[in-house]
């Protein structure tokens, strides 16, 4: 990124830019891309409805993957896929049981349920 403002932006925008202490230092209070990265991760996993529905589901009630599949409606090849998406942000987590995996929500996950619902 270029640390000098480009000329053809409107006067009062660079007015603003230079109240804050110029372009770069704008810039330097961005967070990392690695941080943005993971907060993408995290909302593109939160867009999808069934996702959604898992993660409203687990904040009410820890679930094995057939009593999810019933809530879902979907094969468990997807919910497999879906669930792995929730796992892989932190925003669930699994627990062997015996001969199955308990999955409930994340405390990461009932924040990022609170903002969605906000």
């Amino acid at each position: 990124m270029a640390n000098s403002m480009p000329k053809n932006i409107p006067p009062f925008i660079a007015r603003e830019i230079e109240k804050k202490g110029g372009l770069k230092n704008i810039v330097e209070k961005l967070p990392a891309d690695k941080d943005i990265n993971a907060l993408a991760k995290i909302y593109h996993a939160l867009s999808d409805p069934i996702r959604l529905k898992i993660m409203y589901f687990l904040n009410l009630q820890d679930a094995c993957v057939c009593l999810l599949k019933e809530i879902v409606n979907i094969d468990y090849s997807r919910l497999s896929y879906h669930l792995s998406l929730l796992k892989d942000c932190g925003l669930i987590e699994g627990e062997r049981s015996g001969n199955y995996i308990i999955y409930r929500i994340t405390l990461k996950g009932k924040k990022y349920l609170k903002c969605a619902e906000s």
